[in-house]
């Protein structure tokens, strides 16, 4: 399947057709879990600690809010990886909610295996950013369909749906870096909305992604069919 990137694209726009007030609504929540919350966790850390001198308070709050933003960012995962998954339903037509996309924590056993394939996935790509910064980015590139793979396959180990990511991403890779890149013009422009553009080209980056996925797996769904009617 020659997989076109402008087609990607085209076909994103239609599946938020009708969707973009839900989709706006979910990247305005994210943003204020992953920012705001910890932020004002973190101030009321600082303001409220108390101690025996000033210096003892200075050298208590830092450690502190430290731990709790790893906490946040750590317990925040299983969410992210439920908003690939809405937007993947999305690209499906199976009409999400976002009220779906909490309904993750529900399932501890998902939720942790999700948390745990973020911390695999980073320790890999951070060892292989320690050769060159390149093959950081190549593998990176692979292991970008881990989420997706763990959704339409929930039996799968960590290891295997990172597996399967890199067997699955065997020539596309270059193909979803321009994907990637093609946003940084829309990037550039929120800027200068004071990022409330952001709240629009979060959802269309993150459905093009979605529907990125999706046609390589119809691609594979087809191969499959024309080697079995070959066979037979």
């Amino acid at each position: 399947m020659n997989l076109k990137i402008s087609e990607v694209k085209r076909q994103s726009k239609l599946s938020l057709k009708g969707n973009w007030g839900v989709a706006v609504l979910l990247t305005f929540i994210m943003f204020l879990l992953n920012f705001m919350l910890p932020f004002s966790i973190e101030m009321l850390i600082s303001g409220g600690s108390s101690g025996v001198t000033v210096e003892l308070n200075q050298a208590e709050t830092p450690i502190a809010t430290d731990v709790v933003s790893i906490i946040i960012s750590i317990a925040l995962i299983p969410l992210s990886v439920s908003v690939y998954w809405f937007y993947l339903s999305l690209v499906r037509k199976n009409n999400p909610q976002i009220s779906h996309v909490f309904s993750i924590y529900k399932d501890g056993k998902t939720a942790f295996k999700v948390i745990g394939t973020s911390i695999l996935q980073g320790i890999f790509i951070f060892l292989w950013s320690l050769l060159l910064i390149i093959p950081g980015i190549i593998k990176s590139l692979a292991y970008s369909q881990t989420f997706f793979i763990l959704r339409d396959h929930p039996e799968y180990t960590v290891l295997k749906a990172i597996t399967e990511s890199r067997k699955m991403m065997n020539g596309y890779k270059w193909k979803y870096f321009l994907l990637g890149l093609s946003f940084i013009g829309w990037g550039i422009l929120c800027l200068f909305t004071l990022g409330i553009g952001f709240l629009w080209l979060v959802p269309y980056v993150s459905t093009s992604m979605a529907t990125f996925y999706n046609q390589i797996i119809y691609s594979q769904d087809e191969n499959d069919t024309s080697d079995k009617a070959i066979i037979n």
